[in-house]
């Protein structure tokens, strides 16, 4: 690797660059009920989809930007995405109605895609299996430290410049993004290592990432678990402003929270290389399961959840936690057989992953009126369709070793 950038900057590096996902929408969150009744008083519900169209954008963004980085490299791209998440950033501050915000948060969403992915892609180039699970850890363990201060920044921004000081505040953000990755990324994917972009090459890579029984099961699985992290996200700020009533000291109970939960891809570095990825997967759903299913009964029992603050809050630090245990490895382990064609690899599992993601996740967050049975039941039942994929994913692997691809040349 290029001698301008060393393993702990490169780590932190990315960890920034994913860092805008959670940033671009966990600060909004302490802002949604000022947007809410500035640009559609009267659909109080809709604000919500200020992050789902973001999550929206971001998965069709992923579709596009892996393939292009594999023909073109992978600095050019993130910098171009850095660039769209910019104008969506600003179209975002200049909205005068729900519907243009909407809009514009598509196109930043979609921006953010590139320093997401490629950056993946990045770590695909120069690492595989266990080793490249590791520096995930180590990415989503700066990565965390975003989501929980960004409530607090979205709110100190607020006490200052109103919700639309938020979106200025993002554009600083990628701004850094931008200077760094042009100075210090050197490129990790020289000429004779990429793809052109030809219909029938792209048909034929997608061909085999779908039809690789690895990449396909971690790919459902991860986008099961991104499925349970966007519901509880959505979740989140009517749950502490309507049901708990502490929508004051929300910033600082969702700080703690993402700071505990921090504490798993902390553990997950350190214990990946020993334990192995599908392990820590299937334990951490598993303990995912046992706890959304208390949950879903507990809020049965009572659905006004009197008193259950902390029930509640032990629930987001197991789903968050799941986060750090879960989605590193899986990438990981969808990437560890077509590292040859990373850049779309990565683009086709985080879009799936995302898109789908998010979709499945809408329902829970319109629907939502103050009861957390329905949230609590589809996130235990859909972490043991995981745990079932896991186990037939070790089965197949079991009969059939991935044998990794040939490098370029052989």
């Amino acid at each position: 690797m290029n001698d301008r950038i060393s393993r702990p900057e490169l780590v932190a590096l990315l960890a920034l660059m994913f860092a805008s996902i959670a940033f671009s929408m966990d600060a909004m969150l302490p802002a949604l009920p000022q947007i809410s009744a500035e640009l559609s008083p009267d659909r109080a519900n809709l604000s919500q989809l200020i992050l789902t169209v973001f999550i929206l954008g971001l998965g069709l963004g992923t579709f596009i930007v892996g393939p292009i980085s594999d023909a073109f490299g992978r600095r050019s791209v993130i910098l171009c995405g850095v660039g769209v998440y910019v104008l969506g950033a600003v179209l975002s501050w200049q909205a005068q109605s729900l519907e243009t915000l909407l809009i514009a948060r598509f196109l930043q969403g979609a921006g953010a895609a590139a320093p997401r992915v490629v950056g993946t892609a990045v770590l695909r180039d120069l690492y595989e299996g266990r080793a490249m699970a590791k520096l995930i850890s180590l990415v989503m363990m700066l990565f965390v430290l975003f989501p929980a201060v960004a409530p607090l920044i979205g709110t100190l921004i607020m006490s200052f410049a109103g919700w639309r000081g938020i979106f200025a505040g993002f554009v600083v953000f990628a701004l850094i993004q931008l200077v760094w990755v042009s100075i210090r990324l050197p490129e990790t994917l020289p000429p004779e290592r990429r793809r052109p972009l030809r219909r029938r090459e792209l048909a034929a890579a997608f061909r085999e990432i779908v039809g690789n029984a690895t990449v396909r099961l971690s790919t459902i699985t991860q986008t099961l678990v991104m499925t349970s992290m966007f519901t509880m996200l959505l979740l989140v700020q009517p749950v502490f402003f309507n049901v708990f009533g502490m929508g004051e000291t929300f910033p600082y109970w969702f700080f703690m929270v993402a700071i505990v939960s921090g504490g798993a891809s902390i553990l997950n570095a350190s214990l990946v290389m020993r334990l192995g990825m599908r392990r820590l997967v299937v334990t951490s759903l598993s303990v995912q399961i046992a706890v959304a299913s208390f949950v879903a009964v507990y809020a049965a029992w009572n659905p006004e959840m009197t008193g259950a603050f902390p029930i509640y809050i032990i629930w987001m630090c197991t789903v968050f936690a799941m986060i750090g245990l879960t989605v590193g490895n899986l990438n990981a382990i969808a990437l560890e057989p077509v590292g040859h064609i990373a850049g779309m690899a990565a683009s086709v599992v985080a879009a799936i992953a995302t898109f789908c993601g998010s979709l499945l996740a809408v329902p829970f967050g319109l629907t939502f009126n103050g009861w957390l049975t329905p949230a609590a039941l589809g996130i235990a039942v859909m972490c043991t369709i995981c745990v079932l994929l896991m186990r037939h994913m070790e089965r197949l692997e079991g009969r059939v070793p991935v044998t990794p691809p040939a490098a370029p040349g052989e």
